[in-house]
């Protein structure tokens, strides 16, 4: 999917609402607001599913006797996909924290071991997220975690996306019509439905690649 500048989906916008283009987001109020619009429907989009371009892998190596490690460079409101253990080549299983603490603070003796299984738990003072393992590792073990990461907030003219296109400037219209209200073009409500069947179609295409994540019978 190619990437798309924060200039193009707002004049895209504009377009679409018979309004002037501009040579920069921060031209005037109009084009400025058609960018919040722009960001806000961007930040709907980007949480409608785990899309390929957000994807990708962090890995840390443990430290015999810790538990808690961050993801370094995650954020905060990444979204775990699946952990495997690299070097005991075995997928880790994701346990409640009620469990992780039975296991590590009410027993006299921790359970140390080949890493089985994570828990999400916090985030650090980068704004990472933190995930604890158990076993207590007692070698020196690869764990990856396989994330979806936001994106960052568009901001600068060339600044760029990957998500769906259309999708985003479908849904930012719709925001642009209900703020002014009807003014003889597409209804609100009518706009609002292409811009949902517009991100229904982008999830659909990514959906076919990969089966196992929609099929809840899938073996």
């Amino acid at each position: 999917m190619a990437s798309t500048t924060y200039l193009t989906l707002v004049n895209s916008v504009l377009k679409r609402l018979r309004e002037k283009t501009v040579t920069s987001v921060s031209q005037n109020q109009y084009s400025q607001l058609i960018g919040e619009f722009v960001n806000d429907a961007k930040r709907e989009v980007e949480d409608a599913w785990n899309w390929d371009a957000l994807r990708d892998t962090y890995s840390f190596s443990t430290v015999p006797g810790t538990v808690s490690y961050a993801l370094t460079g995650s954020g905060d409101k990444a979204r775990i996909l699946s952990a495997y253990n690299d070097t005991e080549d075995n997928f880790l299983e994701y346990v409640p924290s009620s469990y992780l603490d039975q296991m590590l603070l009410l027993t006299d003796t921790v359970q140390e071991g080949d890493v089985l299984y994570y828990n999400p738990n916090g985030i650090d003072t980068n704004g990472d997220m933190i995930v604890d393992v158990y076993p207590q590792p007692d070698t020196v073990q690869v764990i990856r975690f396989n994330l979806a990461v936001p994106e960052a907030e568009l901001s600068s003219d060339s600044d760029t996306t990957f998500l769906p296109k259309l999708a985003i400037i479908q849904l930012a219209h719709a925001k642009a019509i209900e703020e002014r209200g009807e003014d003889g073009g597409i209804g609100v409500n009518s706009q609002y439905a292409v811009a949902k069947q517009s991100l229904a179609d982008a999830i659909a295409i990514e959906a076919g690649r990969r089966p196992d994540e929609v099929n809840w019978a899938w073996v």
